[in-house]
């Protein structure tokens, strides 16, 4: 009878298991005979874990819940992230632990959506310097940046723009490609992405099928980017040479099954590309869409539904979409669902039409910010820029009058804002511009999170342009702030330096001048010659007409000649060179020269000379009426034809 095995490190001692299911299979007996033994269980969870069985590893870890507190919980935060929940897994590897958790952590934090905590922990991880992890950190702290960016919080983002660092390997190229289609540099995206495909087809240490995974994502995302430029022939050759059921990522073939849909020419039935839209695969939960992503496919699943006629369906669904976030929302699901709501309503019509059909809801949704802008645009459309502008302005109100800290939030919204400025400018209101990108500031100046810097630069500019004392001051504040969030944001710096040169030069250090570029180098580029020969307009001599707005002295008419008249002012009886009458714009019974004929004519000019005398006659009932014949047009008033004017 063989003895017990008293633990899993004496039966390893006498063993040499290099299989990881032969690990797993002496773990589980030993267990068998003592399940309190912890050496055991965890050979067992890194095995399943080295065997890629994340669910059973889960319940591993989970039924010995030592190993979540102690030696554990890296491999416990790891299976739960490998599973696809990222949120317990970030939770698993929030505590403090060695930089394995830490990686984890910052995985984790990406997949969840929790972008800042993610782009925290690469920073820290950065910092602390490891050679050996330097390449992978720079990486992953790419796509952290590009989801900033495409999440509205490209401020937070360690890189803004594309380096020659960046195109050296193809990962970096591809991150920094996604990173110009969050700001909408989409030519720039092109170059990162062509690179991007040299780089990772010149690599000789993938072999061939990882490396036609990669190019095929790098094509997808190819293909969306020559859609929006507009050269459709080429993302149409290149989706012919992409064959998308060789893409292993199902998320990413949906995107590109999605894509070719739009890009390519073939499909123009609509009811076709309906049919393909939705035979798409959908992928599993560990690898779901992000939130930015899932809005936008819906989106396009509800305009493929408008345009094959279902407009009933989707105003039904966009209302569910709608009632599930209280109002008003900032939600772009929610507020994307409301103009698709507003769209089906309308049933396609556009303009003067959609707003007879779309304003009616407005009554029954008032605070519904997504069918506001809706409106606010169609009121653009029909060149109603008054009428927009008063939709805004009432919204604006009824926020404010409400002062809850949500609805507040919402009326000082940056996206809100931009909007009535832009309505504004379009007006010429510009004193008013500036009084509400000043009160968006002085609003958001007192949270403890800025929402946009592109507000707060925006409303520093305004109130720089006023050259009023306190708007100076709160202009040196809000440029302060900036600074003090990013030392090296230039536009803080030149903001910095603005404010305090017309407050209090004093204030200013020489350090921060300095920082900013000379004048001299800014324009040391440009040619004005050369600008002069390509035809620079230049000031004219000044005339008399041009010095003066008063009428030309004699001398200046004499000089300038007799100009030439047209044809259709000259009498009828006129005669080339003779003198012409002076007078003859005057009525006749005004000239110098005219002479009634007869005794009525001469007794109808001495009724008509002013201050002359008046004939009075006796009325029959004994009163007195004056006989003074009015001057207008003649005398008489002639008899409305028919047709002209309007109604007596």
């Amino acid at each position: 009878m063989s003895t017990p095995v008293a633990s899993l490190s004496k039966l390893l001692a006498h063993t040499s298991l290099d299989d990881h299911d032969e690990i797993l299979q002496a773990a589980n007996a030993v267990l068998k005979k003592n399940k309190a033994d912890s050496q055991a269980y965890h050979a067992k969870t890194i095995a399943l874990l080295k065997l890629e069985r994340y669910e059973d590893a889960v319940k591993a870890f989970e039924d010995e819940g030592r190993l979540k507190d102690d030696a554990g919980r890296l491999g416990y935060a790891y299976a739960l992230y490998k599973t696809g929940n990222a949120e317990q897994a970030a939770q698993a590897a929030q505590a403090q632990g060695g930089r394995g958790l830490s990686h984890v952590l910052a995985q984790a934090a990406y997949r969840s959506e929790n972008f800042e905590q993610a782009a925290k922990v690469y920073k820290e991880l950065s910092a602390q310097g490891a050679e050996d992890e330097e390449y992978d950190i720079k990486i992953n702290s790419s796509a952290v940046d590009a989801q900033l960016e495409w999440n509205g919080l490209g401020d937070l983002a360690s890189k803004k723009t594309t380096t020659r660092e960046d195109l050296e390997v193809f990962e970096t190229a591809y991150n920094a490609a996604c990173g110009c289609i969050s700001r909408g540099e989409l030519k720039q995206a092109e170059v990162c992405l062509k690179r991007a495909k040299v780089l990772c087809d010149a690599l000789t240490d993938l072999d061939e099928a990882d490396k036609k995974a990669e190019l095929l994502n790098i094509g997808v995302q190819h293909v969306y980017v020559l859609t929006q430029l507009g050269k459709t022939d080429e993302a149409e050759h290149l989706l012919k040479t992409m064959p998308f059921t060789e893409i292993k990522e199902l998320s990413t073939r949906y995107i590109g099954q999605v894509n070719s849909i739009a890009a390519s020419k073939e499909h123009t039935n609509l009811y076709e590309s309906h049919r393909l839209f939705h035979s798409s695969p959908k992928p599993p939960k560990t690898d779901q869409f992000f939130t930015f992503q899932t809005n936008l496919l819906r989106q396009d699943e509800y305009v493929m539904d408008l345009l094959s006629k279902k407009v009933t369906g989707v105003a039904e669904s966009t209302s569910k979409v709608i009632s599930t976030s209280p109002a008003p929302s900032t939600l772009p699901s929610v507020n994307t669902a409301a103009v698709l709501n507003a769209a089906a309503h309308a049933r396609n019509l556009t303009e003067k039409a959609a707003l007879k059909e779309v304003l009616p809801l407005l009554e029954k949704r008032p605070s519904d910010v997504g069918l506001l802008l809706t409106i606010t645009n169609l009121y653009i459309l029909t060149n109603n820029h008054a009428a927009a502008t008063h939709l805004l302005e009432s919204f604006f109100r009824h926020l404010e009058q409400s002062g809850t800290a949500s609805d507040l939030d919402v009326r000082h919204a940056p996206g809100l804002v931009a909007t009535l400025v832009s309505l504004y400018a379009h007006q010429g209101r510009h004193s008013h511009s500036k009084t509400e990108l000043a009160k968006a500031a002085s609003y958001w100046r007192h949270k403890s999170k800025m929402p946009s810097k592109a507000l707060m630069v925006a409303a520093g500019k305004a109130l720089l342009e006023s050259q009023v004392q306190e708007n100076l001051e709160a202009a040196g504040e809000i440029f302060g702030s900036l600074f003090e969030q990013d030392e090296k944001d230039r536009a803080a710096i030149a903001g910095l330096v603005a404010a305090y040169s017309l407050l209090d030069p004093s204030k200013l250090s020489p350090e921060l001048a300095s920082s900013l570029p000379e004048s001299a180098r800014l324009v040391s580029d440009i040619d004005v010659a050369a600008l002069e020969e390509a035809g620079v307009p230049t000031l004219a001599a000044p005339t008399p007409s041009i010095q003066t707005k008063k009428r030309p002295t004699e001398k200046v008419k004499a000089e300038s000649g007799n100009k030439k008249i047209r044809k259709s002012r000259m009498p009828k009886d006129f005669v080339e060179g003779k003198t012409m009458d002076k007078e003859r714009w005057l009525p006749m019974r005004d000239r110098s020269y005219y002479r009634p004929k007869g005794r009525k004519g001469k007794k109808k000019m001495e009724g008509l000379t002013q201050g002359g005398a008046v004939a009075e006659e006796k009325a029959a009932g004994g009163q007195v009426v004056q006989q003074q014949q009015q001057q207008q047009g003649g005398g008489q008033k002639k008899k409305k034809g028919k047709g002209k004017g309007g109604k007596w």
